[in-house]
């Protein structure tokens, strides 16, 4: 961990922090020689732009850091991996940064997945004073960095097996009740979809289930879809749409994350979450397409093309999570490239029957700058997911409006009177930025956590 809640040591070198707006009132309170120092490094405040202020007996005597606002979420981001390997803390030259936003952008600017490559630098230390504020943003960044490990890894050693034991860790560290159904017996317990999709890999396909919470608590289902690997099946992808596969299951890996959120922040509520977990492989028992299979809602579905087999896990996880009739449902997936195509890696595709709802998540991922951003249900879509010889097909004829109707075939299988919403998600950053390189992404966490905790508030 590279920010510590304590007091800073002798050696710890200050950071002034400023924005554009208030650097010349900063700089001007600075004794000459520093003053042009900082103009013959032509640092004027932006954000993301440092400059080393050396001491007289050669060390550095100080940190002056750019920002885009005192609260930013990546504010000081860009440093950890930058500046000289020591103990910081943030001084009183400039603005007084936001605790929370302090820890977080500090911890992720540190960010490394070093599962195979050790970082090729040692990060930089912050000292933070401890409190609720810092303590909130080292979570939330510990929660993203763990998300993106999951995402990160490849699918060789994150299969279904491998995903439920990462589960099992978190339920055992908020003492929530875990289990798994597995292989064959997915159909005894009433989940032939998500069997149908998995049964032809070697590594078994199974529904990994976690309970936390007290009964007297309103329900709160979280969903995610995990294909460890997804190959497209007998609709066999490209080499380049198979490339990145291994994320497939950063649905499950972010409903996950935001359990454990929800879990460390002890909402008042009763939480249940679901992870179909499986591998869309290539077999002589592989599911074909156009075969029927019924799910567990009692729907069939026909399968139109093997490689859109998230929603047809999905929609038997969706089907148990809506019989315990709980306050709100969540699913979260890698689902349709379509949604990528409209709104790009970096905007999640939300999906809501109450506009209000999906307004106010809009509006609060905006101002955290987390953002998710609204698409339609379009009913008059849902002629397209219409079969002939069965209830639904999984694709949509002609591509046209693809995570639309993605979310429509989930609809089938939420009912009616359920709040849920439904999140689209990239997963992936595809170009680096202070503390976001290429790579697993977590999307969405932060304002679907300021939401929960508004949503499900403690009693006064």
């Amino acid at each position: 961990m590279s920010v510590e809640l304590s007091r800073p040591g002798r050696g710890s070198v200050p950071i002034h922090v400023v924005d554009r707006a208030g650097f010349a009132a900063a700089r001007d309170r600075l004794d000459d020689t520093q003053r042009r120092w900082l103009a013959t490094q032509a640092f004027a405040g932006a954000a993301d732009s440092h400059v080393l202020m050396p001491a007289g007996d050669g060390g550095l005597a100080a940190v002056w850091a750019g920002v885009h606002a005192a609260d930013h979420p990546w504010a000081l981001a860009a440093l950890p991996r930058a500046l000289p390997a020591g103990r910081y803390h943030l001084g009183e030259g400039g603005l007084t940064m936001d605790a929370a936003a302090a820890a977080m952008s500090w911890e992720l600017g540190s960010y490394h997945f070093d599962q195979y490559r050790k970082a090729p630098r040692e990060a930089a230390t912050l000292h933070l004073a401890p409190g609720d504020a810092a303590r909130r943003g080292l979570l939330i960044a510990n929660v993203v960095a763990a998300t993106r490990d999951l995402v990160n890894t490849p699918a060789e050693h994150l299969g279904p097996a491998e995903l439920a034991e990462a589960v099992r860790l978190v339920a055992k560290q908020h003492g929530a009740t875990f289990r798994q159904v597995v292989g064959d017996k997915l159909l005894a317990a009433g989940f032939p979809a998500i069997h149908a999709v998995g049964r032809a890999a070697t590594r078994e396909p199974r529904l990994i289930e976690l309970d936390w919470g007290s009964p007297k608590h309103p329900k709160l289902v979280l969903v995610g879809k995990g294909v460890c690997f997804d190959s497209g099946g007998l609709d066999i992808k490209s080499a380049d749409g198979m490339r990145l596969m291994k994320k497939d299951m950063g649905g499950a890996a972010h409903a996950l994350g935001l359990a454990q959120l929800v879990m460390a922040m002890k909402l008042p509520v009763r939480l249940q979450l679901l992870i179909p977990a499986v591998e869309n492989a290539i077999a002589g028992n592989a599911f074909r397409p156009g075969d029927v299979f019924r799910t567990r809602k009692g729907l069939h579905i026909e399968i139109g093309n093997t490689d859109a087999e998230g929603r047809v896990i999905l929609c038997d996880a969706l089907a148990y999570g809506a019989e315990g009739k709980p306050a709100l449902m969540i699913d979260m997936a890698t689902l349709t490239g379509a949604a990528r195509i409209a709104l790009g890696p970096q905007l999640p595709a939300l999906f809501c029957r109450d506009m209000a709802m999906a307004r106010d998540l809009v509006d609060r991922g905006l101002a955290l700058l987390d953002p998710l951003w609204h698409l339609p249900l379009w009913a008059p879509y849902h002629r397209a997911i219409e079969s002939d010889i069965a209830d639904i097909v999984n694709t949509g004829k002609g591509g046209l409006g693809g995570a639309i109707t993605a979310a429509l075939f989930l609809e089938d299988f939420v009912p009616a009177d359920l709040p849920w919403l439904h999140l689209d998600l990239f997963a992936w950053n595809d170009a680096a930025r202070p503390g976001r390189p290429v790579g697993g992404e977590a999307q969405a966490l932060r304002t679907l956590l300021a939401w929960l905790e508004e949503r499900f508030a403690r009693p006064a």
